[in-house]
């Protein structure tokens, strides 16, 4: 490893010895503890090293839970590695297709290798970054059943004798010698499938504020870049890759199911499943993540096609406003959710739809709801009069097609608001009279604004949640 990698101090007795016996991350202790560790006679470099270490096994806590206590981190390694409930359903699917062997291309951590392991499938994980592979390295170690490479997806590929490009004949015999094969898909060995998650992130495109490179958004410039993906799909091999799940649709290859999750409302990923690891009749899939439990919403119709639905339009606001969870909105399955809830659409091309006024809440994670108990045409003055009439003090602002900076309406249609309202009434509701007019001002007043495009007009809904 070289000498000016920033894991390389802990690659040692000493330096992974020193990172272990650190307490828990606190960033108001960190100088004090910073300025201990080197008059100990500890190195500048080994206690930097050890301390931003410390952060990241803090902050990977969400992701790793008690496993990050004794594993290592990137910046960007940590920004990009899967959640390991997710992961776990990811090793999942490798394991129901009957497959015993994975090649882990673009590795990163090892998270996902970590949990196709646990699973008891053989593992080799591969990266290009070498502090990546030292990382999964030291991550797996517990693992037997996990091997860790400093290598190129593409060198791999190319060790492993996959034909890319060069998809089998229906018999099952390989276009490039004629020959029967007794081996898998695209010349790799029986039992195998490819797990890949390409780096979308460039240090020589500049850092974001928490430290992490920058995003890649073209899949293209992606490590390896979709092209390749594609390229060893069409072998026929089985195959997954994890992608950002704001990827267009149409970017997305025809012959796949696109799989969209979100965890704890948080959409954080799209993946594409290729071949044996693809479920018939599922085009598209929407998996809900929460604590304890997982939705699922699946389709097996094209982009674009949604079930033969009329929207109401501007005279259906009313009842219960439904806000589907962020994986069925990317999934394009916002309509077929209203259709299984028995709900309308408002507007074929916005994200919300509604059930009757007397509809009980429905009790599914993949949508959240909130009665409606005004609705009027949206304009800032008039938004401001009705704040100042209410005596709202804070709101929360959600919006959908419509071109509203939530933190700037905000901070214009509460200008001025003291806790008082107009019209001879305070914001608690009574009467603005000599007996009152002392009274201190009554407390917050908390409201919740949908701000939405429903046809050609914009119109403010005053919501409770339900």
């Amino acid at each position: 490893m070289s000498e000016t990698s920033a894991l390389a101090p802990l690659l040692t007795p000493e330096g992974w010895e020193l990172l272990n016996s650190l307490p828990p991350y606190d960033a108001d202790d960190a100088a004090r503890l910073n300025t201990e560790l080197r008059r100990a006679g500890h190195s500048p470099e080994l206690v930097a090293a050890a301390l931003t270490q410390s952060r990241l096994r803090r902050d990977a806590a969400a992701k790793f839970g008690d496993f990050a206590a004794r594993m290592l981190f990137t910046q960007d390694g940590l920004q990009q590695a899967t959640r390991l409930p997710v992961a776990a359903g990811h090793a999942r699917r490798f394991r129901e297709a009957g497959l015993t062997h994975v090649a882990d291309l673009g590795c990163g951590l090892g998270g996902d290798a970590l949990a196709l392991a646990s699973l008891g499938l053989e593992v080799i994980a591969v990266d290009a970054d070498e502090d990546a592979a030292a990382a999964a390295t030291m991550n797996l170690t517990p693992f037997p059943e996990a091997e860790v490479r400093h290598t190129t997806a593409e060198a791999f590929v190319a060790e492993m004798g996959l034909t890319i490009g060069q998809p089998d004949e229906p018999d099952g015999t390989d276009r490039t010698d004629g020959a029967d094969r007794t081996d898998g898909p695209g010349g790799a060995p029986a039992g195998w499938g490819l797990w890949l998650d390409p780096a979308r992130r460039d240090a020589g495109r500049g850092h974001s504020a928490d430290g992490a490179s920058r995003r890649i958004w073209d899949p293209e410039s992606f490590s390896p870049p979709l092209s390749f993906v594609t390229s060893l799909a069409a072998t026929g091999i089985p195959l997954g890759v994890k992608l950002g799940p704001g990827i267009p649709h149409e970017l997305i290859p025809a012959d796949c199911e696109a799989e969209w999750v979100s965890v704890d409302g948080h959409v954080v990923e799209v993946v594409l499943w290729f071949n044996a690891l693809a479920r018939p009749g599922v085009r598209r899939a929407a998996a809900v993540r929460s604590a304890d439990a997982m939705e699922e919403l699946t389709s097996a119709a094209e982009f674009g096609e949604r079930p033969d639905a009329e929207a109401l339009g501007p005279d259906g606001l009313s009842g219960l406003l439904c806000e589907p969870d962020g994986a069925v909105i990317r999934a394009g399955l916002v309509s077929d959710l209203a259709e299984r809830l028995g709900g309308a659409m408002l507007d074929e091309h916005i994200a919300y739809f509604v059930l009757p006024d007397r509809a009980a809440p429905p009790s599914t994670s993949a949508v959240r709801c909130h009665r409606v108990v005004e609705v009027f045409p949206f304009q800032v003055k008039r938004l401001r009069a009705w704040v100042q009439e209410h005596g709202v003090t804070s709101v929360e602002i959600k919006k959908r097609g419509v071109d509203v900076v939530p933190e700037t309406l905000r901070k214009q249609i509460l200008a001025g608001q003291d806790g008082r309202g107009k019209n001879g009434r305070r914001k608690d509701g009574r009467e603005r009279t000599a007996a009152t007019a002392d009274l201190p001002p009554a407390g917050p007043r908390h409201r919740t604004l949908v701000i939405t495009r429903v046809g050609d007009q914009r119109l403010v809904a005053v919501v409770e949640p339900v």
